[in-house]
């Protein structure tokens, strides 16, 4: 009692404290805004005649002036510091544990135009043979919930989860009905990523649903959210479950190592049938052993929440499939963030392993099969290899508006994946290379607001016969909360 009633006299006390700022910053605004007011007067009746660009024009009666750059500054000044007044008086989510817990996300409206047939109309990462479409959702909402908890073993705990409502019932014969940890299934709301950790000083222990940690960054987009852009076309950005350790070490003043280590659980790749009923573990499960992934980075200074970094990685875990075939996936990665002149900003990521279907990657499957024509239960098998990568060129000209323009691709070996061609199989069963080309502007008139133009062309192309196009077009019109 006596802990908690020092810690209720410690807020007590911040609070009051910040309340006497916020009243000297007050002051401090309404006696600049007096002076410039003052400062206006006195150089209007000194000078003998204004200037032309200075000159009130009446209008219905009422005289329009230009505003005053200083002033307005001023004014927008004094209505965040009303709005983080007014903060302190709104009424805090309460969780049962009564550590704060923030909401979060984004409302997001997106509109689509396709030129040709792709897997899904509003966040196609597939071309195929047929027409196009054009049409609008706001499934790409995000929610979000953030906690901070109570100090355990001298660290911070805290925990972050994102929900999305693009769960809805599909097609069976489409990838996308995948019902493992990435995929959407039968309800609208979908489970995106999750984490809960203790963070000391320079390392970090957690558990979580997220990408994996070999393939830390993902190209800008605010149309390409339910799947992040150039998923499946190079960007390895799966959510699975991890458990994990990292450690941060400095060796100069500007820059770092780190250090990451973790276990995870990989699913099975969308485009890949179960090949049987029998079990519902999938491949990785079945092995009994868990995957396990690392990666070395060097990190520069921060900056606006961002790092310039250049890592390498690894990961590797075993798979068993139900009619007892077994395959391992691996992957050696390479990623960087660089900062360039002229507010310009280069990233990437690249790859090259084997089996990469459950990580986003192998053109949507880990193996190639087909089935032995003298014991139609059996089936030849084989583990596909896999190379791809991303790449983009950022340039922020200001915190309200930015371009963006990237390309990825995912490639698997042709001379492989060609003695398993199925005539008349599916276009995932098939499909030997994905290619995305994108270009986008997004425009934030506030912390809350954005707006987004963006281009975006899929070519797919099957290990036997021709390629499928399409030319996509997006809006997005998204509100921060």
């Amino acid at each position: 009692m006596v802990k908690l009633a020092e810690a209720m006299a410690r807020t007590r006390a911040q609070m009051e404290e910040s309340q006497r700022q916020l009243d000297e910053m007050q002051k401090q605004l309404s006696a600049l805004q007096s002076q410039i007011v003052h400062g206006e007067s006195a150089t209007s009746s000194s000078s003998p005649s204004p200037l032309p660009s200075a000159t009130c024009q009446p209008a219905s009666g009422a005289t329009l002036c230009p505003a005053n750059p200083a002033l307005e500054d001023l004014k927008e000044r004094e209505a965040m510091l009303e709005t983080q007044v007014a903060t302190h008086d709104q009424t805090k989510v309460e969780s049962q544990s009564k550590y704060p817990v923030k909401i979060t996300g984004m409302l997001l409206f997106t509109g689509f135009t396709n030129t040709s047939q792709v897997d899904l109309p509003a966040t196609p990462t597939l071309a195929l043979p047929g027409s196009g479409s054009t049409g609008a959702t706001i499934k790409q909402t995000i929610l979000g919930f953030d906690a901070r908890g109570p100090h355990l073993f001298g660290a911070q705990s805290y925990a972050s989860l994102r929900v999305d409502f693009g769960g809805s019932p599909q097609p069976s014969s489409s990838a996308a009905t995948y019902s493992g940890l990435y995929g959407t299934n039968d309800s609208l709301i979908r489970l995106r990523t999750a984490r809960a950790a203790l963070k000391w000083d320079r390392t970090e222990a957690y558990f979580s649903l997220d990408r994996p940690i070999v393939s830390p960054d993902t190209p800008t987009s605010l149309t390409a959210v339910a799947e992040p852009a150039l998923a499946w076309s190079g960007n390895l950005w799966t959510w699975n479950p991890q458990l994990g350790v990292s450690r941060e070490l400095n060796f100069s003043r500007t820059h770092s190592l780190l250090l990451e280590g973790a276990l995870i659980d990989i699913g099975d790749a969308p485009g890949q049938p179960s090949l049987s009923t029998s079990t519902t573990a999938s491949t990785s499960e079945n092995s009994r052993w868990p995957g396990v992934e690392a990666r070395l980075a060097l990190l520069g200074a921060p900056r606006d929440d961002n790092r310039d970094h250049l890592g390498i990685g690894g990961i590797f875990a075993r798979h068993r499939t139900s009619f007892n075939y077994g395959f391992d996936t691996w992957a050696g990665t390479i990623d960087e963030r660089i900062s360039l002149p002229a507010h310009f900003e280069f990233s990437g990521s690249a790859y090259r392993g084997q089996a990469l279907g459950g990580l986003g990657g192998g053109a949507y499957k880990d193996f190639g099969y087909r089935i032995d024509s003298d014991s139609p239960g059996n089936y030849y098998c084989r583990p596909l290899s896999d190379v791809g990568g991303w790449t983009q060129l950022k340039q922020k000209l200001s915190q309200r508006l930015e371009f963006n323009g990237a390309l990825g691709f995912d490639q698997v070996f042709a001379n492989e994946l060609r003695h398993y061609f199925v005539d008349g199989g599916t276009i995932y069963q098939n499909l030997a290379r994905n290619r995305t080309y994108t270009g986008n502007v997004i425009f934030s008139p506030s912390s809350y607001l954005l707006f987004s133009l963006e281009y975006r062309r899929l070519e797919s192309t099957p290990v036997i016969g021709n390629g499928s196009q399409s030319n996509i077009i997006g809006l997005g019109a998204g509100y921060r909360f």
